[in-house]
């Protein structure tokens, strides 16, 4: 990968520790202002919003100097592998697709996950903690001229899966 598209040599753990705080801040500043049940749908859906406007700005900056995508498939890659590497410091596990426009990711050591304790009770507040990536990858993709619906799902801390289901234009 070419380090230019993101500069990932450049990164520092000061980097990655600053990621990670601002973005429980972001999801406790959220949770706090739609507090309540009804609201935690509410919570997830402003901080889905929110990653992807940044996942649109974030696409442009990395593929600015990159050739057009051939596919569908060639475009999964990229998020994979370089915008994964750029966001996240290492590349999805497994990408697996049924070639019908459904896509599942896999990271095995999620980053946004490994602060929250293993215990079964911190499953319940992970869409939180995946919510924003959900949309992050969403608006990389639409930018991408791929419209698709994201989602994610935690079986066993910190692995996730997000599944990429594309929209037929």
């Amino acid at each position: 990968m070419d380090n230019s598209v993101c500069n990932v040599g450049h990164t520092s753990m000061a980097d990655e520790a600053l990621f990670q705080f601002l973005h429980n801040e972001v999801i406790q500043y959220v949770n706090t202002t739609e507090s309540g049940e009804t609201e935690n749908g509410r919570c997830v859906s402003k901080l889905e919003n929110m990653g992807f406007r940044v996942g649109q700005g974030l696409i442009e900056r990395f593929t600015k100097d990159t050739a057009r995508f051939k596919d569908e498939l060639d475009v999964m890659k990229f998020i994979c592998k370089d915008f994964w590497t750029c966001v996240f410091k290492k590349q999805i596990d497994n990408l697996r697709t049924n070639h019908q426009g459904i896509y599942v990711l896999q990271d095995n050591k999620f980053r946004l996950l490994t602060q929250l304790s293993a215990g079964k009770q911190y499953l319940e507040n992970a869409p939180k903690y995946l919510a924003f990536t959900c949309g992050l990858v969403r608006g990389a993709l639409s930018n991408l001229g791929v419209k698709s619906i994201v989602t994610a799902e935690v079986s066993v801390m910190p692995a996730c899966k997000f599944q990429v289901m594309i929209q037929k234009m």
